[in-house]
């Protein structure tokens, strides 16, 4: 008989046991939204034409969201590009008898870009990538030859393509409006895609604000949190001025938490020890489709990093592009590999990541429910993206509910090695969660 005893004791009082199980209650918010083992984020750079007629259905057709970085100067309606600063014809007078040197060469190198062709902004473009690279000499020289050109009047317009003046782009802001409202990221890419390095304070900040105001005008805030300086630029001057008028850069996002792997660099994931890493690589022409869908495994293999795509060109227009059929393959297979993949914008990834370094998790277990509190010092209007959390539950609960905000919603039970538990989304700002049977 003790045998028997000893069953139905267990059977009566299991359950009362279970709730001083020390695991019952404990709660962590996943690393990753979903419970997932790491996260992606498609992103595009100077918004072509060719991003929205082709990627983008290809990506709808597969409900996966993209992050489109354009070039807002490019949009009817909105601020054009121009130079801010003294009287053009004083400056490119004052080349012909002072030299390019530091105290002159922002200046110079701002305005041109405006001094009327094509050829000119290339000038601006060589001489903005020569200061990048720590070649000022040659950035200065470089200037002294284009002012020199203009003086003469022999600086040709070559009419070769220009991010700013491409005729076939032709997307209007109803449109990137519409892209918006069905779940994808239209972001700054400034108003005429300068070398922001090469230019002064006050027309840096204009390619800043004038791009962030015409986005909060035409599509809402939700596009103004992030940004993309073009060319990739990390200029620690650039960055200063540019992490003061949006949230987040692709650029440079620096906290203490996250190793950033910049497209040019070799390392890998694997060689980091930070909770998270943001692997930027770019899916340019020359990349064949097994590796990109190596960068794909790789964070599937590990539980702390964020790949980051940047595309440029589609088919036969952009920088570098890429095909119709490499892209039906290619996010055909992230979108198989789904279950362990949170494929979301970069604005999306970004606040989750703040968000839960920023959020306080404590819980109460009291009879048959679990109380969870949650507390966290952002503002829950602007990062509002849901938080996923795992809960371990008594081994007897047969079911569970999460209520939130007097919302009841069943939720399935899972199992690992250390006991039941359930994972369930909440934005932030909700507060408090009961779970019970």
């Amino acid at each position: 008989m003790r045998p028997i005893l000893f069953l139905f004791l267990i059977e009566l009082f299991g359950y009362s046991c279970s709730q001083n199980d020390p695991l019952v209650g404990q709660t962590e918010i996943t690393k990753w939204q979903g419970n997932k083992k790491g996260a992606i984020s498609v992103t595009y750079d100077d918004g072509i034409i060719n991003q929205l007629t082709i990627a983008k259905p290809i990506m709808d057709s597969l409900g996966l969201p993209a992050t489109f970085y354009i070039i807002t100067g490019k949009v009817d309606g909105s601020g054009e590009g121009k130079f801010i600063g003294r009287n053009p014809q004083n400056i490119i007078d004052e080349t012909a008898h002072i030299r390019t040197d530091s105290t002159n060469f922002f200046e110079r190198a701002s305005l041109i870009a405006f001094t009327g062709t094509s050829e000119a902004e290339d000038y601006h473009a060589r001489a903005g990538s020569l200061f990048e690279q720590g070649k000022v000499s040659e950035a200065h020289t470089l200037i002294d030859e284009g002012y020199a050109k203009i003086r003469k009047g022999t600086m040709k317009n070559t009419e070769e393509v220009v991010f700013h003046n491409n005729v076939e782009d032709t997307t209007t802001w109803e449109q990137y409006r519409s892209y918006s409202a069905q779940g994808h990221e239209i972001a700054s890419h400034t108003v005429t895609h300068p070398r922001l390095a090469a230019l002064d304070e006050a027309n840096l900040l204009y390619e800043l604000e004038q791009s962030k105001a015409d986005l909060l005008k035409f599509i809402g805030p939700e596009s103004t949190f992030s940004a993309e300086g073009p060319y990739g630029t990390e200029n620690e001057r650039v960055m200063e001025y540019a992490h003061k008028v949006y949230p987040s850069l692709r650029n440079r996002m620096p906290e203490e938490w996250l190793e950033e792997i910049n497209r040019g660099s070799k390392m890998t994931p694997g060689e980091s020890s930070k909770e998270y890493v943001q692997w930027q690589r770019g899916p340019v022409t020359r990349i064949q489709l097994d590796q990109m869908k190596a960068w794909v495994d790789t964070v599937m293999n590990h539980d702390n990093t964020w790949l980051v795509l940047v595309f440029h060109g589609i088919e036969n227009l952009g920088w570098e592009p890429k095909t119709r059929p490499e892209l039906v393959e290619y996010f055909s297979y992230m979108k198989a590999n789904e279950k362990d993949l949170w494929i979301a914008t970069f604005r999306d990834v970004t606040k989750y990541l703040r968000e839960r370094k920023a959020t306080e998790v404590s819980t109460k277990v009291e009879g048959e429910e679990i109380t969870i509190s949650l507390v966290s010092n952002l503002d829950s209007e602007i990062y509002a993206v849901p938080l996923t959390l795992k809960t371990y539950i008594p081994a007897d609960w047969t079911s569970a509910k999460v209520t939130k905000n007097d919302e009841i919603l069943s939720v399935e039970i899972q199992k690992d090695e250390r006991g039941n538990f359930v994972v369930y989304d909440v934005k932030p700002g909700v507060g408090i969660v009961k779970l019970g049977m």
